[in-house]
């Protein structure tokens, strides 16, 4: 019986600390997401700024 409750005790231990490994990644993603949101934020922001400089210049070109 005792070795039972010991096995137990063990894989309740070994669930624990998974949970908490877990918990410990979900937190470090999410930040790891938002820091990717922003930085996709910042590039989308200086394509359309590109965009517009490019599209300026082709409005500046003689016709052909």
């Amino acid at each position: 019986m005792d070795a039972e409750l010991n096995k137990l005790e063990n894989q309740l231990e070994q669930m624990i600390g998974l949970y908490e490994s877990g918990r410990v990644e979900i937190r470090e993603l999410r930040t790891r997401v938002a820091r990717l949101e922003a930085d996709n934020r910042a590039l989308a922001e200086k394509v359309r700024f590109a965009t517009g400089k490019l599209e300026s210049l082709l409005e500046q070109l003689p016709e052909s």
